[in-house]
């Protein structure tokens, strides 16, 4: 999922777009909040995991970085990534609501694209697709966001309660979370790094001013690219 805004995913519209061959994938906002969300998320994820795995009496490098013990740490990121999403929320509403509908909005021909996917993150030969995300973006869009959402409820919960089994279900939920959404940050991670030869460039589109060049978003988003290209035309 290289492009996974929310200030305002909907913001397609660009008077230079095409310029130099580039075209720009997300405004500035999309790529703050972006920017913000992944920090947090890779903080939680790194502490989290330290401390699953039994750890905390034995400081991780973040902890020796910061000063502060790990739980303390991923408690603090975690009150951060919380009001992140509150203010992302609120500020990019209309953002929020092209989100969700371009992620739901799954298309005949999808699964065909599915099929090609395996082979196009080297060849770089997708199936074609009409929407602004890809059919895997749309999964895995779903799937951050629930498992985010979830996270960052049974975290807000964990650090409000004390015991009980209210905090055992909390902690069991929080646990599951994790495990779901661990693989799916890494794989958007691989993706969005543009290491696979199929998705080069598209770190271009959170990065460096949100600009990536055509050729790019044409080989990964070709129906978004044609219609930016139409309405520069105009």
């Amino acid at each position: 999922m290289p492009d996974d805004q929310v200030a305002d995913p909907g913001a397609d519209t660009d008077p230079e777009a095409g310029a130099h061959g580039t075209l720009e994938r997300n405004p500035r906002p999309a790529r703050w909040f972006h920017a913000g969300v992944y920090v947090t998320v890779l903080v939680l994820g790194a502490t989290g995991w330290w401390l699953l795995l039994g750890r905390e009496g034995s400081p991780s490098a973040l902890a020796r970085a910061t000063g502060v013990s790990d739980a303390d740490l991923h408690t603090v990121t975690g009150w951060v990534l919380a009001a992140l999403v509150a203010v992302g929320a609120v500020a990019g509403a209309r953002g929020w609501r092209t989100f969700w509908r371009e992620s739901v909005r799954f298309r005949r021909g999808d699964g065909a694209w599915f099929r090609r996917w395996p082979a196009a993150v080297l060849t770089g030969r997708f199936g074609r697709h009409e929407g602004r995300f890809d059919p895997g973006q749309r999964v895995a869009n779903l799937v951050l966001v629930a498992t985010l959402l979830a996270l960052v409820v049974t975290g807000v919960g964990l650090a409000l309660v004390s015991g009980g089994p209210a905090f055992v279900w909390l902690v069991r939920v929080h646990r599951w979370s994790t495990y779901a959404l661990t693989p799916v940050v890494v794989g958007h991670v691989i993706i969005a790094a543009g290491v696979l030869p199929g998705y080069r460039g598209v770190w271009r589109a959170m990065h460096l001013g949100g600009r990536l060049r055509t050729t790019d978003a044409q080989r990964v988003w070709p129906g978004w690219t044609e219609r930016q290209e139409r309405r520069r035309r105009r």
